[in-house]
């Protein structure tokens, strides 16, 4: 379960970005709400702890519970959908008396871990229809009970995730031809149904903001589209270097002002623009790049393709959320609520991605180079011993 590992093989570069973005995430937070500073900070240390201890267990033998962790996930998601807590007017939430919970969040991580697990397994036959259909099958369980929460935003991450997975699998690209010949044209039929007043597809607040994002200048969409420009308004205003680092702090502002609602979560970006500028964004933005680019490489190092798979899957997160949130609060995209991630505030997520992180982090351990050694050293007392 945890093995020695040898300190060199620990990537500390990997560590050093994602406790320099959650001190940035703390200071955010902070500014959106000082109230939750301790809050954010508690997320952290509970997260690095758990990141730790994670990545000094062997992702290999965690693997070997992949069906406990899926039953587990569709137990967590069933709670939710029968005594979840509803805030605006989704269920997503857990309430343990002394902690609150959403296991959506934490459902990222298992599926990367069951689905790495599975194609590992049936890394020879990948390509067939029955394997395929078994994934998606096996899929489609904890994503329907993710949509019915309802929570369109990560019912659509998880596909995308599930798709980095299975490409990096190893899926023909005849199969990927021939998904996206009938994806395509289902997603054009699907936007020109949702536009329809009288669609049944969705919730009427999804299609409201998929309209606001459509047609920004119709004022029947206006409300659902105010907290965008908003935050464009705050980006904007804080120029190059940001009003924090310039003195000028003016009271129209999305902090001072309340001109954005969930400013520590949804739009922490815009608090990031307003307070520290271009120069504030872009630290954060390179940041994530460079997380997401060091989950990749050590993909390259992994010892098989389950591990590859889990680095893969998890950077995939990081950039799909960053990229979804980013282009929420630039107005580039609709309004749906994705946390930026070790950002934002939102605990669920922040721990459930150091969590991530850690099995990351002993991907890396476990290198090609490390088992050389290992084998190595393994021949040499042998030797010593003959």
């Amino acid at each position: 379960m945890i093995k020695q590992y040898k300190l060199r093989f620990y990537n500390f570069r990997l560590m050093l970005f994602l406790f320099a973005l959650s001190a940035i995430g703390v200071i955010l937070v902070s500014a959106a709400r000082e109230d939750l500073r301790y809050r954010q900070l508690e997320g952290v240390i509970v997260g690095v702890i758990l990141m730790v201890i994670l990545s000094l267990m062997d992702y290999s033998w965690i693997l070997n519970f992949q069906w406990i962790m899926y039953g587990a996930n569709i137990v967590l998601l069933l709670l939710v959908r029968l005594f979840g807590d509803t805030a605006n007017g989704a269920a997503r939430w857990i309430d343990f008396g002394f902690v609150r919970f959403q296991p959506t969040e934490l459902s990222k991580i298992v599926i990367i871990l069951f689905f790495a697990r599975f194609f590992m397994d049936h890394e020879e036959n990948l390509n067939t229809f029955r394997t395929i259909i078994k994934a998606l099958a096996l899929l489609a369980v904890p994503l329907f009970l993710i949509y019915e929460q309802p929570d369109m935003k990560n019912t659509i991450m998880i596909l995308l995730i599930f798709c980095v997975l299975i490409y990096i699998a190893g899926i023909s690209y005849r199969i990927i031809g021939g998904t996206l010949l009938i994806a395509i044209p289902l997603m054009i039929i699907f936007l020109i149904i949702v536009v329809q007043p009288d669609q049944k597809l969705i919730q009427d607040y999804q299609r409201n903001r998929i309209m606001a994002f459509l047609y920004p200048e119709n004022e029947e969409y206006q409300d659902d589209i105010e907290q965008q420009n908003n935050s464009q308004t705050a980006i904007a205003s804080g120029e190059l270097i940001g009003k924090r680092l310039s003195g000028d702090e003016d009271v129209t502002s999305v902090n001072d002002g309340n001109f954005v609602s969930e400013n520590q979560t949804d739009f922490i970006f815009a608090v990031a623009g307003e307070e520290y500028g271009f120069i504030g964004c872009t630290v954060i933005i390179l940041l994530l790049l460079m997380i997401s680019a060091e989950c990749i490489r050590m993909s390259f190092r992994a010892k098989d393709l389950a591990g590859k798979i889990i680095c893969c899957g998890m950077g995939s997160v990081v950039a799909f959320q960053s990229f979804l949130n980013i282009c929420v609060a630039t107005g580039m995209g609709p309004n749906t609520g994705t946390p930026l991630p070790f950002v934002s505030y939102g605990l669920s997520s922040l721990i459930s991605l150091y969590m991530g992180m850690g099995l990351v982090l002993n991907v890396g351990l476990q290198s090609s180079a490390y088992n050389k050694e290992i084998q190595k050293n393994t021949i040499i007392q042998k030797e010593e011993y003959l």
